[in-house]
Formats: structure tokens, C-alpha cells, sequence
């Protein structure tokens, strides 16, 4: 008898294995850039983790999980994502805690029972980073500019990168009142899956690709208009850092994610070239999972790839191979508005360069920051502060033999 593979599955033979083997070792290479560490979850989970965490209204849960019994009768499935397990290994194994800033990674297979099409897999493949531990819209930022930075050191061309906010828990009461008033009228025109999305979360409708709902949908109303003024001034920040950072972004009032864990921030980025699944990653801040699953309130934010459909992007356009990674080379020790502003600008421009380099986002003292710097076992530390910018001076200084040397603020990224 000759057996053939499962539906939805795909063997990745000698011929593609290099690509994907290369296109994971610019993933640690960039993830690694940017101070995070690696983590490796088992690949099924109880079952309860993902109905708890994604939420029992959303397709995944619904449709989509490989969900089985042991010989016990408990029940377990193969893991759809991978934000919720690396919250419950985090806390678990005691990485997770509201006063520190916890960068973790992973790569790695899931699983999800859907149609079969072009760059999507019922076993398929992602590559992620989650932050734990700080509401700085800094984080919200670093992570667009990982993928940002991660695509085009692949070589990667025809991205766009949409941003949006869903606001809280506290402001998006009112924006589903008001999807649920526009839609009302009209639900029964549009498909099966959106008159189901109507009952039980409305703001998925908003994520529907059928053509007939696509006009209804242009026209809803946006969640931006109803944000509170907390989700408003942290949109505003996480807009105003990426053009700072001269990172062009689409402001997408469309944009939700298929998961319910998600608040204020989510961003997607996707390839022209794809055609209607074209979205190759994307995230958000999903700052209550975290309690939501057991452990103390903190903030959080992250994002994933889909490795299929990078990999369909490299056969196209082809692959450019970047530096190797190290360890921490620097840390930027601020004070002040003023000097978190060019630090965060200082980072970027390391990371771009593939130098691992990090910064405080918890508000920490010059001296807390310090022994931080010491903890993550940085080789260089810059520090500034209100009288450094005013001198027009940064302060290098060497961690093992502390010795410290003044550099010129334009002088600071060729330097190190």
C-alpha cells in the first residue's frame, strides 16, 4: 500500500530545507539583536489555556483546534499559537513578574484544522517574540521595527505595515455598541461567518475577506473615534516613534486581530504579492493575558511570522544573508524624555547592525539602570542625562574595567 501525506501538511525536502534553515538563523539573529532569549514550548497543551486565553468565540477555538483526550480522559490539543503557551511557561517557571522586562522568542511548528491554500498549512510554522513586563509604547514600536528590520535583511521588498488600536477594556464596550448598531441592518446580507461574528464578537467582522461584506465593512465606524484618552495618547506615541524612526506605516481602521487577548495596539504586515492571505506577520499589546491566566497583572506585547509564507516570498524575490549575532555589546542608560528619545534612537541604529543592544522601559533610576545593565552582562553602557545632552557629551563606559569615556552625541554609534 503506498501512503500519502495528510491534507494540509507538506514535507520540506532537501531542496527547501536550506532556505528554511537559513531564514530561521537571520530569526535568532535579529531576535537575538534585539535582547531576546529563546524559549521551546511542547507542541500540545491543555486545552483549556487556548479556550481561556484566545476565547471560545473566536474561529481558532470554534473550527480550527486539534483537540484530543489522553488515556485519562483529559483533554489536550496541539497547540494553534504559541502568545498563550509562552505566557504559561513564563509564569510557571518564574520569567514573568511586573517589575522587569522579560524578552522571549520562539520558533516553531502549529496546528490548525482550515482550508489548505497557498502559504497556509494545517501544520504550519511561526517565529515569534513576546515582551513582557512594561506599557512603554517604545515596546509597541520595537516590535514593528524587529519585523521591519528582520524583512529587510532578508532582502525583502513590497511591504506594507499597517497599524491600528482596539482600544481597552474600558473604551471598547462602546466601540462594540456602535459595530453592532451599524451592522444590524444589513448582517443578513453579509456571510454565514459574519452573522455568527454579529452574536458574540463583532469586531471580527471587521477582519472578513468575503467580497460582498468588504463594502459594508469599509464603511463601519472606527475604533479610533472611540478610544479613551489613555489608548489615544499611547496610539499617538507608538505613531509619532515610527516616524521618527522614518518607518512608513498605514494607520488601518480595519485592523483586528482573530485572538480576544489583544488591547490597544495591533499591527499587521503584509506582501502585495500574496494575494488575498497576504498578511506574512503581526501582533499587538495584550496586557491582561498575563492575569488572565494566572499571574500578576502585567503589560505585555509581541508578534509572529509565518514561516510559509516568508519562505514564498525568498523563492520570489531571493535571499540576502546578514552578520552572525553576539551578546549584549550595549546598553543605553537614560534619563529624561529628551535622552530616552535619542537612546531608543541610539538602539535602533545598533540593531539595524545587527549589535545586540537594549534599554530600560521601566522608568528605572540611572543607578537601577546600571546594575540592569550589569545583570544583562552588557560590554558597554552609554548614559545619558540632562547635563550630557547639554554638554553635547555621552558617557561610555567600559564594564569590566569601568573605566568611562566622554563621546561626542553624534560620535556615540560609530564609536561603539
Amino acid at each position: 500500500m503506498k501512503y500519502s501525506i495528510p491534507r494540509g501538511t507538506k514535507d520540506i525536502l532537501p531542496a527547501d530545507s536550506t532556505l528554511w534553515q537559513r531564514l530561521e538563523s537571520v530569526c535568532h539573529l535579529v531576535f537575538q539583536a534585539n535582547n531576546c532569549s529563546e524559549i521551546r514550548t511542547p507542541v500540545f497543551e491543555k486545552t483549556e489555556l487556548f479556550t481561556r486565553s484566545i476565547g471560545n468565540t473566536t474561529d481558532i477555538v470554534k473550527k480550527e483546534m486539534y483537540e484530543f483526550k489522553d488515556r485519562k480522559g483529559r483533554s489536550l490539543c496541539l497547540r494553534p499559537e504559541e502568545t498563550a503557551p509562552v505566557v504559561r511557561a513564563g509564569l510557571e517557571n518564574g520569567l514573568i513578574r511586573p517589575d522587569q522586562v522579560t524578552k522571549l522568542y520562539y520558533i516553531g511548528p502549529m496546528f490548525r484544522y482550515e482550508r489548505p491554500q497557498a502559504g497556509r498549512q494545517r501544520q504550519f510554522h511561526q517565529a515569534g517574540v513576546e515582551i513582557f513586563g512594561s506599557a512603554d509604547p517604545l515596546l509597541d514600536v520595537e516590535v514593528i521595527l524587529m519585523n521591519v528590520q528582520l524583512f529587510e535583511a532578508l532582502g525583502l521588498m513590497d511591504l506594507e505595515v499597517n497599524v491600528n488600536s482596539v482600544g481597552c477594556p474600558k473604551c471598547r464596550p462602546e466601540f462594540r455598541k456602535q459595530l453592532k448598531s451599524y451592522f444590524k441592518d444589513n448582517i443578513k446580507k453579509m456571510c454565514a461567518d459574519c452573522q455568527e461574528r454579529f452574536e458574540f464578537n463583532p469586531l471580527r467582522i471587521l477582519d472578513c475577506k468575503e467580497a460582498k461584506c468588504q463594502k459594508l465593512i469599509d464603511a463601519a465606524p472606527a475604533s479610533a473615534d472611540t478610544l479613551c484618552p489613555d489608548c489615544k495618547a499611547h496610539f499617538e506615541e507608538v505613531i509619532k516613534m515610527l516616524d521618527y524612526q522614518e518607518t512608513k506605516v498605514v494607520v488601518n481602521n480595519r485592523l483586528v486581530r482573530g485572538l480576544d487577548y489583544y488591547n490597544k495596539t495591533t499591527f499587521e504586515i503584509t506582501a502585495k504579492s500574496l494575494g488575498a492571505q497576504n498578511a506574512v506577520s503581526g501582533g499587538g499589546r495584550y496586557d491582561n493575558l498575563v492575569a488572565e491566566l494566572g499571574g500578576k497583572a502585567t503589560p505585555a506585547v509581541g508578534f509572529a511570522i509565518g514561516i510559509e509564507r516568508v519562505i514564498e516570498l525568498l523563492k520570489k524575490y531571493g535571499f540576502k544573508d546578514p552578520k552572525s549575532a553576539q551578546g549584549l555589546k550595549v546598553f543605553v542608560a537614560a534619563m529624561g524624555d529628551e535622552a530616552r528619545k535619542l537612546a531608543f534612537d541610539l538602539v535602533t541604529g545598533y540593531r539595524a547592525k545587527f549589535i545586540n543592544a537594549d534599554m530600560d522601559y521601566l522608568a528605572k533610576s540611572l543607578k537601577a539602570q546600571l546594575k540592569l545593565a550589569d545583570k544583562l552582562g552588557a560590554e558597554k553602557v552609554i548614559i545619558l542625562g540632562e547635563d550630557e545632552l547639554k554638554k553635547g557629551y555621552g558617557i561610555i563606559k567600559d564594564m569590566k574595567t569601568s573605566k568611562q569615556t566622554e563621546v561626542k552625541l553624534d560620535s556615540l554609534e560609530e564609536v561603539v
